[in-house]
């Protein structure tokens, strides 16, 4: 294994629903296909970087609920070492009903996520960055976030930032962010468009690598004086869910391969892609890698 990233951020137990179309109000419907599994942005991610033959360690609040069990079990088998924030905590983790529409694998999505669970610094493990070669924050642990953000800026370690949506409190991870990766969700205090966030976030980071991505469209990036575009794959897709997180793994994977900033969001989406060709969050995993610089 080439290298061994920390994961900060959400877990979640994912219920995914495979359904030929929502059901409407008072509506019962049998699901065509079901898959469970561990979830959350830091999660999938870490999940999809230990899958490109990295080591990956994920600091996240679990706990001790009978239905952690599950999240454990799925851990374990993906090979993702889990650095637990609330080791005895007793009530459930966070849920997410996740329904998949047959056809255009949109995803609609019930969940939980850890406004009620931030941990205080004082419960992270010693030294969490020891033997550590790259940081992604999701923002889901604030006070965590920020605490690795700044250690890891003194130890001269890359810190990626997962952009999903802005969530209070990102202002203070941003000064040692070297990378953010948002979706077109993303939208700072008083930002309304992607030039807006663009010029947000350029102030924001001191030496800012920048890119937004569009679901299915084109992905824009800012990178040092370079500004550009990079398509993505034309796919079918079967389900977007954790399209995202992959995405951010997989970049994770590929700069620390010394890769440009744009070839590695480039990668990223194929990656990213392949995963929207199967249902669930785990079944492309399944699909072979040809090789380490190229993905089918």
């Amino acid at each position: 294994m080439d290298h061994c990233g920390l994961f900060v951020g959400l877990t979640t137990l994912d219920l995914i629903y495979g359904v030929a179309h929502l059901p409407q109000s008072n509506q019962k419907q049998v699901a065509q296909e079901l898959a469970i599994a561990a979830g959350g942005p830091a999660t999938n991610a870490a999940v999809t970087f230990r899958h490109l033959g990295n080591q990956a360690k994920l600091m996240s609040a679990v706990g001790q609920h009978p239905l952690t069990t599950l999240v454990r079990a799925d851990l374990t088998t993906q090979q993702v070492e889990l650095l637990d924030l609330a080791p005895q905590r007793q009530a459930p983790p966070p849920l997410s009903s996740i329904l998949v529409t047959e056809g255009t694998g949109d995803r609609a999505v019930i969940s939980r996520n850890a406004v009620n669970l931030q941990i205080a610094v004082d419960q992270m493990s010693p030294n969490p960055l020891d033997n550590i070669n790259i940081v992604l924050i999701d923002g889901h642990q604030i006070e965590i976030s920020v605490a690795i953000a700044q250690a890891a800026q003194h130890q001269n370690i890359p810190v990626v930032l997962d952009g999903g949506s802005w969530k209070p409190g990102l202002e203070q991870v941003l000064p040692f962010v070297h990378y953010a990766i948002c979706s077109a969700n993303f939208l700072p205090p008083g930002c309304t468009s992607q030039s807006e966030v663009m010029a947000y976030l350029q102030q924001a980071i001191a030496s800012p690598s920048i890119a937004i991505t569009h679901g299915g469209a084109s992905i824009h990036y800012s990178h040092q004086k370079e500004q550009g575009e990079i398509p993505v794959p034309i796919i079918s897709p079967i389900d977007t869910l954790g399209a995202g997180d992959i995405f951010h793994g997989a970049f994770c994977h590929w700069i620390l391969q010394g890769t440009s900033f744009p070839e590695a969001l480039t990668q990223s989406a194929q990656v990213a892609a392949l995963a929207c060709q199967s249902f669930g969050t785990r079944q492309w995993l399944l699909s072979p890698i040809i090789s380490d610089k190229s993905v089918p």
